[in-house]
C-alpha cells in the first residue's frame, strides 16, 4: 500500500499525493451521490446535475481529508517529528511519520487535532449552508454544503472511535501510555480494541450484504479488514521496534563480503555471483577501494543480449545513503533505510571504505530469536 503514489502539489513543505486506490474511491462516491444520495434527498434536478454536485462532493471530500491530515502533520512538526508529506489512499488518508511520538504528549495532541480539524470544517460547512439559504443561492450548492458538513461530523465521530489506529485509538493509547508509562501495554490495549472494532465491521458487513445492501455491506467489510489488518501491523511493529532498538549494526554486519570487480560482464556477473551466492547486491570494489554496488534491478533493466558486451562498471549504482549506512547507526536506522528505498542489504561504509554488509534477513532472524528469549507473554 502507498508505493504507486502520484504527486500533486507541495504546501509548507508536506508533499500531499494520492494512491492510484483514491482513483477507485473518488469514482464510487461520485456515483453514489449522483445516483443514491443527493437524488434522495434533493428531489428535481436533472441527471447532470446530480452527477456534477457528486463530483463536487467528491472533491469536498478530498480537500477535507487533506486538511485533516494537514492539521495531524503541522502538529507532528511542532513535535518535531518528520514528516515525509500526506497520501490519499481507497481508505481515507495518511501523514507519513518517519518515527511514532516519543511521549504521550506528542502522541495526544497529533490524534486529537485530527477530529477538532473535523469538527471545524463541519461547522464552516454548516455556516456556509446557512449563509448560501439566506442568500438564496442555488440548490444544488446548498445541497453540496449540507453534505460535506454532515460528512465532516461523521469523519470526526468515526476518527474518536477509542480503536487503533483511527485517531481516537491513538488518544486512547497516549492515556494509558501517560497513567502506566508502558508504551507496549498501551498499544497492545488499543491494538485489541481496534481489531475487535475491525471484526464488528466486517460481521456488519456480512449482514448488510445478506440484507440486500451490496455496496454498503463491501464498504463496511473492506474498511473493517482494513482497521484489523493495521491494528493488528501497529502491534507488530511496536515490538520489532522494541526488539531492534539500540542493537549495533556490528550484531548484524557480514564482515567478509563477497564483492565485484568492475571489469566484470553482466553475463559472468549472473552466472558467477548472483546465481552462486543468491544475494541481490554485490559490492562492487578496485584495487579495494569501493566504487558503488550492483543489484538484480540494473540487471532486468538490461536486455539479455547485452549481458556479454557490457561491463559492471556500465550499471553500478554509486554509493550514497539509500545504499550504504555507517557503522555508528543503530539498527532501527538501518531498517528504516531499507524501508524507505527498498533494498534488502546495505553496505556498512566508513571514510569511503567498505567493513561489511548488512541484510534485511539477518536482522528478521535475530529479532525472532530475540522476541522469542525475552518475550513475557
Amino acid at each position: 500500500m502507498l508505493e504507486r503514489k502520484i504527486p500533486l502539489f507541495t504546501l509548507f513543505g508536506f508533499r500531499v499525493s494520492i494512491d492510484i486506490t483514491w482513483l477507485v474511491l473518488a469514482a464510487l462516491i461520485t456515483w453514489s451521490l449522483a445516483t443514491g444520495v443527493f437524488p434522495h434527498y434533493f428531489a428535481g434536478y436533472s441527471n447532470t446535475r446530480y452527477w456534477w454536485m457528486g463530483a463536487a462532493g467528491a472533491m469536498g471530500l478530498f480537500l477535507s481529508i487533506i486538511f485533516h491530515e494537514f492539521c495531524h502533520s503541522l502538529v507532528a512538526r511542532q513535535f518535531d517529528l518528520p514528516m515525509k508529506g500526506i497520501t490519499l489512499f481507497i481508505f481515507g488518508g495518511v501523514a507519513e511519520m518517519d518515527k511514532e511520538p516519543e511521549n504521550a504528549k506528542s502522541e495526544f495532541f497529533m490524534a486529537i487535532v485530527g477530529p477538532i480539524s473535523s469538527l471545524v470544517l463541519a461547522g464552516i460547512f454548516f455556516l456556509l449552508y446557512m449563509a448560501g439559504k439566506t442568500a438564496n443561492w442555488p440548490g444544488p450548492v446548498k445541497g453540496v454544503l449540507l453534505y460535506l458538513g454532515w460528512l465532516n461530523m461523521l469523519l470526526a465521530a468515526f476518527n474518536m472511535v477509542p480503536a487503533f489506529p483511527l485517531d481516537g485509538g491513538r488518544v486512547l493509547r497516549s492515556i494509558l501510555w501517560y497513567a502506566k508509562g508502558d508504551l507496549r501495554w498501551a498499544t497492545r490495549i488499543s491494538s485489541s480494541l481496534g481489531t475487535t472494532f475491525g471484526f464488528f465491521l466486517m460481521v456488519m458487513g456480512v449482514i448488510s450484504f445478506i440484507g440486500g445492501n451490496f455496496i454498503g455491506g463491501l464498504w463496511y467489510f473492506l474498511i473493517g479488514m482494513f482497521i484489523k489488518g493495521a491494528s493488528q501491523m501497529s502491534y507488530r511493529q511496536l515490538l520489532v521496534t522494541n526488539a531492534l532498538r539500540g542493537e549495533p549494526i556490528s550484531r548484524f554486519m557480514a564482515a567478509e563480503v563477497v564483492t565485484v570487480p568492475s571489469t566484470t560482464t553482466v553475463s559472468d556477473l549472473v552466472e558467477e555471483y548472483f546465481y552462486k551466492y543468491h544475494y541481490k547486491m554485490f559490492p562492487v570494489t578496485d584495487d579495494g577501494m569501493l566504487k558503488g554496488c550492483v543489484t538484480t534491478k540494473q540487471i532486468k533493466d538490461l536486455s539479455k543480449n547485452q549481458w556479454p558486451t557490457t561491463k559492471v562498471s556500465d550499471i553500478a549504482q554509486p554509493s550514497s545513503e539509500g545504499n550504504t549506512i555507517s557503522p555508528k547507526s543503530d539498527s532501527l536506522a538501518a531498517l528504516s533505510r531499507m524501508n524507505s528505498t527498498g533494498n534488502s542489504r546495505l553496505m556498512v561504509v566508513e571514510r569511503g571504505k567498505l567493513l561489511g554488509v548488512i541484510s534485511l534477513k539477518d536482522m528478521l532472524k535475530f529479532m525472532a530469536l530475540k522476541l522469542d528469549l525475552e518475550s513475557g507473554e
